[in-house]
């Protein structure tokens, strides 16, 4: 039962990682706001955990996409008893229309959501007009349209993140028992497409010119590549891809010294963590971090910004040249440059 001076806010992102990570950073400032809100998360069930990292958020519920529509009605009517105040939809696709539609039936609440803008999309990709300028950092784009609640500054810097007992400790200890005490660097090698990946090659080299540096590869269970990146230094690499949870991964995160990543889930980890990370930025529009902390490393070319995601094809002569042109030189120089702050 909520207060006479509570409001309750229930925010809709299903998925994925990456916009899961970035849209937790409206949490903080909403409890921070005078209107002390209490604050409800709607995401799919294989996702939970990463809402259970924030500990802010009042109350956690699930969709299975295996109950399809059924369990769609049954979370509405769920939902329904709350009687929110205000509903955010952070997803704005066919299954979040379908539960605030859904929603509706059980009273009136203020309603915002986070626009697509699927037709700017288009005039940037396409027609090559750029109107989203503005748009380019996602955190951004997931804290603007709850504005009109006048919530001020978005800070999740003094955020004490919530993982389960024992996680940290065992993410240090595994750390340790490979390298024994001192710095590391976590690589984030991967990306969903491939046309956002930094090169293999250059990853290699990577750390070979940090000849002195210990690393840790975060990666997925069908990233056998970053196998190969083991092999360049067994003695001073660790290979975790696919042995680590996304909750454990973001552990990991959280501990690591520097993050070096391309345009994945993880970059914007760092950037909620307050981690030092530099970002590989390629053809993609929408990855650009907010905080200070997190330096991004990019090439000026009439061809960028060219796809959403990673999808599609490369245009240039030279593949990927946007990711190419960054050497493994440059990247070696600003990770020294941070690892020396």
């Amino acid at each position: 039962m909520k207060s006479s001076d509570q409001k309750k806010i229930l925010i809709i992102r299903f998925s994925s990682f990456g916009d899961i990570i970035q849209a937790l950073s409206v949490v903080s400032a909403l409890k921070k706001n005078e209107k002390n809100f209490e604050i409800h998360w709607a995401l799919r069930s294989d996702m939970r955990e990463l809402a259970s990292l924030h500990p802010d958020i009042d109350k956690i519920w699930s969709l299975d996409r295996k109950e399809g529509l059924k369990g769609l009605f049954s979370l509405a009517k769920n939902l329904g008893r709350e009687h929110f105040d205000y509903v955010y939809d952070a997803h704005s696709n066919l299954r979040s229309f379908l539960l605030v539609f859904l929603l509706r039936f059980f009273g009136f609440f203020t309603f915002f959501k986070r626009p697509k803008k699927r037709f700017l999309r288009f005039c940037l990709f396409t027609l090559r007009i750029d109107f989203l300028k503005k748009d380019r950092r996602g955190m951004l784009t997931f804290q603007r349209p709850l504005e009109k609640l006048n919530l001020g500054e978005f800070d999740s810097s003094r955020v004490q993140w919530h993982f389960p007992q024992g996680m940290i400790d065992k993410c240090r200890q595994m750390i340790k028992e490979k390298f024994g005490e001192g710095m590391f660097v976590t690589l984030a090698p991967s990306a969903a497409w491939e046309m956002k990946r930094w090169p293999l090659s250059y990853w290699k080299n990577l750390i070979e010119l940090m000849s002195d540096t210990k690393f840790v590869i975060l990666g997925g269970p069908n990233d056998f590549f970053c196998a190969d990146l083991e092999k360049v230094a067994p003695e001073r690499v660790m290979n975790l891809a696919g042995k680590l949870t996304l909750l454990e991964s973001c552990a990991l995160v959280k501990i690591s010294p520097l993050v070096i990543v391309a345009d994945t889930g993880i970059l914007h980890v760092a950037d909620l963590f307050g981690t030092s990370a530099i970002g590989l930025l390629g053809p993609t529009a929408f990855g650009f971090t907010t905080g200070k902390h997190v330096k991004i490393l990019e090439v000026s070319l009439p061809c960028r910004p060219c796809t959403k995601d990673g999808r599609g094809k490369c245009s240039r002569k030279i593949y990927q040249q946007c990711l190419g042109d960054i050497s493994p030189e440059e990247v070696a120089i600003e990770a020294n440059r941070l690892l020396a702050n």
